[in-house]
């Protein structure tokens, strides 16, 4: 039987548990799988078996005998991308709506890893074969600033700024109604959707805890331009924590709702700012994405309308 060893080292897979940090390893398995592999054996620390939660500890050699299924290699492809920064370990970028951001079902090429693979060939052997040195992501609708690694050692320390929240990311978000506290904190634990596999919901069995901060920044008839901070990264954090709110996201087809036979813009969700360390110097470092001209145009319409 084929073996995969990984060896855990301080800052990356540290204090993370076992099925975790082997779905993160091994994206051709999901979690429930390698659960599965764990609980029948195929799964060693340091030569013995081990629970799924374990949590491991660097100098741990974890050892998966398993045959892989290889995924498809990821192929360059010439699009064109906005480029903010970029150094010998990082490249920060300016994602726009509409653009995918890794290969999964039904979007096979034409993502932002295909193009970074083609424009920093390099990044081919950095993280799982297919995501190209990509550490984060934003949903295909949400614009705005990414960081992606270009070097080995800048792909473990964002990982592990990530884990350890030295990541900092401001959004820029319109949401449905008046949202009448300045500022505020939503906490709601949130998970996948007990019946419909594409929605995370604050009801969810298997939730996860989860923590997003807004402050107000404008305010319309009946709609509120957010400034919103997620210090935790679930999926579609945002948009479900404040549709649980009763503040969904202007444009979000998934949680939110139409309103009054206006023509729906696309999701008015932007990330804004990204902060955090450089991997080889330490230094902070802050990127911000400008609000794009389609979002710019909504708020030049809501200001404009009689109140």
């Amino acid at each position: 039987m084929p073996k995969s060893e990984f060896l855990v080292e301080p800052g990356s897979g540290e204090g993370e548990r076992l099925d975790v940090f082997l779905a993160r390893k091994v994206p051709a398995l999901s979690r429930s799988r390698v659960k599965k592999l764990i609980a029948g054996g195929a799964v060693h620390v340091g030569g013995a078996a081990r629970r799924s939660s374990y949590l491991l500890r660097p100098g741990d050699d974890v050892v998966l005998e398993y045959d892989v299924p290889g995924p498809g290699r990821l192929q360059p492809e010439d699009l064109p991308l906005k480029v903010l920064y970029k150094d010998a370990d990082v490249v920060v970028l300016d994602k726009p709506s509409g653009l995918v951001v890794h290969p999964g079902a039904g979007n096979a090429s034409g993502t932002l890893a295909n193009a970074l693979l083609h424009h920093f060939p390099e990044m081919a052997g950095i993280g799982a074969p297919e995501r190209a040195g990509i550490v984060h992501r934003l949903d295909k609708d949400t614009s705005g600033v990414m960081v992606a690694a270009r070097s080995a050692r800048a792909y473990d320390s964002l990982v592990g700024q990530f884990r350890r929240k030295d990541v900092w990311k401001t959004y820029l978000g319109l949401v449905r109604g008046r949202v009448t506290a300045p500022e505020g904190r939503i906490d709601w634990p949130i998970g996948r959707h007990a019946t419909d596999g594409k929605r995370i919901s604050v009801r969810s069995r298997h939730a996860k805890d989860a923590e997003t901060y807004f402050r107000v920044l404008e305010t319309f008839p009946d709609e509120t331009l957010l400034e919103i901070r997620p210090t935790t990264g679930r999926t579609h954090q945002i948009r479900v924590h404040l549709a649980a709110a009763g503040h969904p996201i202007v444009g979000d087809r998934l949680y939110g709702r139409r309103k009054d036979g206006r023509t729906e813009p696309r999701l008015f969700l932007h990330a804004h700012v990204i902060s955090f360390l450089h991997p080889a110097t330490g230094e902070r470092l802050e990127f911000a994405s400008p609000l794009p001209p389609d979002l710019e145009e909504v708020l030049r319409g809501e200001r404009d309308r009689p109140a």
